[in-house]
């Protein structure tokens, strides 16, 4: 029986290709139903290919259509023309459809079940969950920013907050949009429905006033005339953002590790946010190590094999958030705009490494 914990996009599509393959799989999940998590919800070229690979199409679940991307800093703005396709998908949604196959593929979920821990043993893993203890030949780790008890990314740079509200009273039309502000950078992009999902990465003393909804809108709107105007008239859909603590952008897992534990999704590497390329890699992850364990490959070889092919999105994704955190308003240039996000988008594309 092979083990996957976590039954996110990296979880589930390493779920269903290995159960299509008749492999017995058992996807254990924290959470009892399908919620939102921390994410900006942009599905790009990358993403609606491995959903189709998987069954899925973005536009059949919901998702909004994307044509443009806009940048706004200070008193300037610019925007240009997506280089591809693209849909805003809240996570919950997708998670929801991703369970759903998983199920049908033949693997079992169990949802609404902790992992307490899982350890080496010869010839496969021992799982403990309340109140028993499985064994399983493999396990695929994707508890996604989450760390997992005993098995820390090591080496991981220091830990941004993410935080994650949908908001009424927003039209964020046809467009993406990335909003920095002092400490951060935030990204909008419309619902089904109406509506917005704003999803920040923020650093530092930065998100000590954030954890409030209102405080958090107010201070991505300080940013840019673009954002003010975007949120004048936003209320926040929840009470708190959701947040998440430590998210270590920039980490790739080394190769090697244990045998039989195969890491995907933001266990394995964790690209910035704003790339829009987050739910891109770890569902081409998932894909990747079922690939490898239907092939009889060792995880440590999976491990090297995904590192290698990640090292290029990751680079350009970190050079942007760089440039992002340091010059914001280069991002605002216009004559320059559109063949550097085109070069920025061509660069984080996992599918062309």
């Amino acid at each position: 029986m092979i083990a996957v914990i976590g039954a996110g996009p990296a979880g589930c599509a390493a779920a269903i290709m290995l159960a299509r393959a008749g492999r017995p799989v058992l996807l254990l999940e924290r959470q009892a139903a399908a919620r939102e998590s921390v994410c900006g919800e942009v599905l790009g070229a990358d993403a609606a290919a491995a959903l189709a690979q998987l069954g899925l199409q973005p536009a059949a679940l919901g998702g909004v259509p994307l044509a443009r991307a806009r940048v706004g800093w200070g008193r300037r703005e610019a925007g240009f023309a997506l280089p591809f396709a693209a849909w805003g998908l809240p996570r919950q949604r997708l998670d929801g459809a991703l369970r759903e196959a998983a199920v049908a593929a033949g693997a079992t979920l169990r949802a609404g079940t902790a992992v307490q821990g899982a350890e080496p043993r010869p010839g496969g893993w021992r799982l403990r969950l309340p109140g028993e203890v499985i064994a399983a030949r493999q396990v695929v780790l994707a508890t996604g920013k989450h760390a997992f008890r005993g098995f820390p990314r090591a080496g991981a740079p220091p830990g941004a907050l993410g935080l994650k509200l949908h908001l009424a009273g927003v039209d964020a039309e046809d467009a993406v949009t990335l909003l920095p502000f002092a400490g951060g950078y935030a990204g909008l992009q419309p619902l089904p429905g109406g509506g917005a999902d704003l999803c920040a990465a923020l650093h530092g003393a930065a998100g000590a006033a954030a954890r409030d909804a209102n405080a958090f809108v107010a201070q991505v709107a300080e940013g840019s005339a673009l954002g003010a105007r975007l949120l004048a008239g936003a209320w926040p859909g929840w009470d708190r953002p959701l947040a998440v603590a430590g998210v270590p952008y920039g980490f790739r897992a080394a190769a090697g590790g244990p045998p039989g534990l195969f890491r995907i999704g933001d266990q394995a590497a964790v690209i910035p946010s704003f790339t829009g390329e987050g739910i891109a890699l770890a569902l081409h992850s998932g894909v990747a190590a079922a690939t490898a364990i239907l092939a009889g490959e060792p995880a440590a070889a999976f491990q090297a094999r995904w590192r290698r092919r990640s090292t290029w999105p990751m680079r350009w994704a970190g050079l942007g958030a760089w440039v992002l955190r340091q010059a914001p308003g280069a991002f605002t240039g216009a004559a320059a705009i559109a063949p550097a996000a085109r070069l920025l988008a061509r660069g984080t594309r996992v599918s062309r490494c």
